[in-house]
């Protein structure tokens, strides 16, 4: 099973809306006959890949999945069907589908005299798949903090200077988690202070359909056409208030939404976005975005790049999320500390789960 998350890991980035999902058949002697993962929606599913892989060798096999087999005919038929047919005897998954288009995959399986067990590895294969349950069970896209920082905290200089705090490593590693993304948002402050261009670059293999959409939030669309995330190097979309002046902005793509105290809803904007396919949003914005996404409770996974460097001045890595008192401070849950060149990649979960209520902030 651990094999199969790795699997479903290569998918990232390239399956929305669908699920990434890794498949392992073993034959009655526990030897690997065949691997799989789902490799972009339209495509063949885990199973189906890892079936072909083994050929005649999955009658009488076990079948490692780690997500439930669907059970329902989309763009391709039902997993569970294909499983049945190929002759499988025994199916382990690590996590139930809670999508009710696609779930009761188990229950075909039992059905069809196919012993079926359920939970092997779940909380891997939950973390893997982390963007797709959220969007299911939130009915929002998985929200990704990703921030640069020194030890004392500080994004930048007192001057405003902030290249680079992180090393080129760190720099090159925010790329992949740029390419594992649906899309990559950034507030107004960034813009103007950094102009940024977000697309993915250097990654080996990567392809240019891969991209993320790369996701402005700019209520007055005071954003200039030069502006580096306009060059069409990959999708764009630019979020506006409803009464923004668009005009010169001619081929942008424009999202239009309410604002509130002249802000852009947070919850209002997540929605629009899931409603449009995506189901991950990695947020590269300034202080001050990611205290309105903490305030909200929209904040799935921090990940901070630490630089071994003391300002003592200048602006901190969070604005203000709303926390008033030290014992409403959002608590985290260290998932893991890795160093990457000179810095240390800290990533991090809330200890309770992200807010689920519609209040605008």
């Amino acid at each position: 099973m651990r094999r199969a998350v790795e699997l479903a890991a290569r998918g990232l980035g390239c399956t929305t809306p669908n699920p990434v999902v890794g498949c392992v058949i073993t034959d009655a002697e526990g030897t690997v006959v065949g691997e799989g993962w789902h490799q972009r929606a339209g495509g063949p599913h885990a199973e189906v890949h890892a079936l072909r892989a083994a050929g005649d060798a999955a009658r009488g096999a076990t079948a490692y999945v780690t997500l439930e087999p669907c059970n329902h005919t989309g763009r391709t038929g039902p997993c569970a069907q294909a499983l049945i047919a190929a002759g499988i005897s025994r199916v382990v998954y690590a996590v139930s589908d809670p999508s009710p288009q696609a779930g009761g995959g188990a229950a075909t399986l039992r059905a069809a005299g196919i012993q079926t067990t359920a939970g092997l590895l779940a909380e891997e294969a939950e973390q893997g798949n982390a963007a797709w349950l959220t969007s299911v069970r939130l009915g929002r896209p998985h929200v990704t903090w990703k921030y640069a920082a020194t030890l004392d905290g500080r994004s930048a200089a007192a001057d405003g200077s902030s290249r680079w705090i992180s090393s080129a490593e760190s720099r090159a590693d925010v790329h992949r988690l740029r390419a594992e993304s649906d899309a990559v948002l950034v507030g107004s402050g960034t813009l103007r202070a950094d102009d940024p261009h977000l697309a993915v670059r250097g990654l080996t293999g990567h392809d240019a359909a891969e991209q993320p959409l790369r996701i402005a939030l700019d209520a007055r669309a005071t954003i200039l056409p030069t502006a580096r995330i306009l060059d069409g190097a990959a999708p764009t979309l630019l979020v506006v208030g409803e009464d923004a002046d668009t005009r010169h902005l001619p081929g942008v793509d424009i999202l239009r939404l309410p604002l509130h105290d002249g802000r852009i809803g947070v919850h209002d904007l997540l929605a629009r976005l899931h409603a449009r396919g995506t189901r991950s949003v990695l947020l590269e914005g300034g202080p001050a975005l990611a205290g309105a996404f903490l305030a909200a409770g929209a904040v799935d996974r921090v990940i901070g790049y630490l630089a071994p460097a003391l300002l003592g001045a200048g602006p901190a890595a969070l604005a203000d999320a709303g926390i008033k008192n030290i014992s409403d401070a959002l608590r985290l849950d260290i998932t893991e500390a890795v160093r990457i060149g000179p810095d240390l990649r800290i990533t991090a979960v809330p200890v309770t789960a992200p807010a689920t209520a519609t209040k605008e902030h």
